[in-house]
């Protein structure tokens, strides 16, 4: 798979999982602003199963961003075919975390989706940058 098609994977993905959690944000407005019980929600909103619900929605929107930004620069910079993939895959389970925030709250899972998301989009991070800082010219 060519450095284009990596980088193109990244920003469909983000852009798919943003939507989703942007949808996921007109929910918590509803239950904010127009459920029955809002001002019970509107109560508890910092503590517990809201404050993660917010969390997940944050992390969400900014580990899509981070997709797509990230495969934005995979298809412009030519940081190498090795660097690139391994950057793609590791942003994309960087999603992990807020997936994961999702099914510890409604689901019931472990944490570990939560951990491995964190440690993935933190690595990528730092490839990309090694492979930033490595290229010889812009």
């Amino acid at each position: 798979m060519t450095g284009n098609l990596i980088g193109k994977r990244n920003i469909g993905i983000g852009l798919i999982a943003m939507a989703g959690f942007m949808v996921y944000g007109f929910v918590l407005i509803y239950l904010r602003d127009f459920a029955p019980d809002k001002e019970a929600w509107i109560a508890s909103s910092h503590l517990g199963r809201h404050f993660e619900a917010r969390l997940a929605h944050v992390h969400g929107n900014l580990f899509s961003i981070l997709n797509i930004v990230f495969g934005y620069m995979l298809l412009k910079l030519p940081v190498g075919r090795t660097i690139a993939r391994w950057v793609s895959w590791l942003a994309i389970a960087g999603l992990l975390m807020p997936l994961g925030i999702f099914g510890e709250l409604y689901l019931g899972l472990p944490f570990y989706p939560v951990l491995a998301g964190a440690l993935c989009i933190v690595t990528a991070t730092l490839l990309l940058a090694t492979g930033v800082l490595r290229m010889r010219v812009l």
